[in-house]
């Protein structure tokens, strides 16, 4: 399997790069925390790339990647990784138009327990952005999936403040219902689940940059506490961590594509590679940078945040470790 990547892929990685270090910068995920509609522009210059939703997963996981080494807020995730890649599986009349990103949309699966299986709980739990979408797909028992426009919701306060998550009461909701193959829902959520993956080894590498700089400049005892043994051990191990999961969920993004068997086993041990790395990189970055890492000013709670949220989200790391191994033994 060849990891290396293509010259489109490497212009669009660099594109994506530039395009979000410009246009989200930490001064735009403050802003966020009061008032959601300042992200609306950064979706006005994502929604060209919408389409990747509808492709290759590992240029999905190449553009992911960089939304999460800034942390970006907004609905891209929810249309394209999620929403996108329903309506394409049902084969629905509105899934062009989400590719092309002249829509928005959300999926709602999770129960009470917040995991993503369907369930026929009428309240749906951990819902991306439902407050700004255009549609929400809540997938019931069947399996079947139901759009619908605004339902009532309720906002889930939580640590990240960069992802929005709601409950999402789809009792009285209408809509009609499609019939979608239960392989390919589990395939959706693999997609999705990957994805997150990539996004997380993003912020996993924004907080060890962050780190590694920090180290570098503070000075203690005369010198850059990057030249102590324990520090240097530290980042040594964060960057161990960080490679892999990088890895990980490449080779995972690369399954899905080629259609490989192992493709669902690759998710989770995608997922959970990138959780381990992602908290390593959150607890080992903040005891590194000392004080100042726990003040508010300092930008390392945002990226800290957006870990923990997204390690919580779509399946915990023991949770990816326990369904790893049911498919292992």
């Amino acid at each position: 399997m060849d990891f290396s990547l293509s010259p489109d892929q490497e212009l669009l990685r660099e594109t994506a790069r530039s395009l979000l270090t410009r246009e989200c910068p930490s001064t735009l995920l403050r802003a966020h925390i009061d008032d959601p509609g300042v992200a609306d522009p950064l979706w006005e210059r994502l929604r060209e790339y919408a389409g990747l939703g509808g492709g290759s997963l590992a240029d999905l996981h190449l553009f992911v990647e960089e939304l999460g080494y800034v942390a970006a807020p907004g609905p891209f995730f929810a249309t394209t990784a999620l929403f996108a890649p329903l309506l394409l599986a049902l084969e629905h009349d509105l899934a062009p138009a989400a590719v092309d990103g002249e829509i928005t949309g959300t999926v709602a699966m999770a129960g009470s327990e917040g995991r993503w299986e369907v369930n026929d709980a009428p309240v749906k739990t951990f819902v991306p952005e439902a407050d700004t979408v255009d549609w929400v797909a809540v997938v019931e028992p069947g399996p079947v999936v139901r759009l619908v426009q605004a339902p009532p919701i309720r906002l889930l306060v939580g640590i990240d403040t960069t992802r929005r998550l709601f409950e999402v009461d789809t009792a009285t909701a209408d809509g009609g219902s499609t019939r979608l193959d239960a392989a390919a829902l589990d395939d959706v959520i693999g997609r999705a689940t990957v994805a997150l993956a990539a996004e997380m080894v993003g912020t996993a590498r924004r907080l060890f940059d962050m780190t590694l700089a920090y180290a570098k400049e503070r000075v203690q005892f005369d010198v850059p506490i990057g030249s102590f043994q324990a520090v240097q051990h530290k980042i040594a191990d964060m960057a161990l961590e960080v490679e892999g999961a990088t890895a990980a969920a490449q080779y995972a993004a690369m399954t899905f594509d080629a259609g490989d068997d192992e493709r669902h086993r690759a998710a989770h041990v995608a997922k959970a590679a990138a959780g381990r790395a992602a908290t390593r990189a959150a607890k080992d970055g903040i005891q590194i940078h000392g004080g100042i890492g726990y003040t508010w000013e300092h930008d390392l709670h945002l990226f800290i945040r957006r870990v923990y949220g997204s390690e919580h989200w779509l399946g915990t790391r023991a949770w990816h470790e326990d369904r790893l191994a049911d498919l292992v033994v």
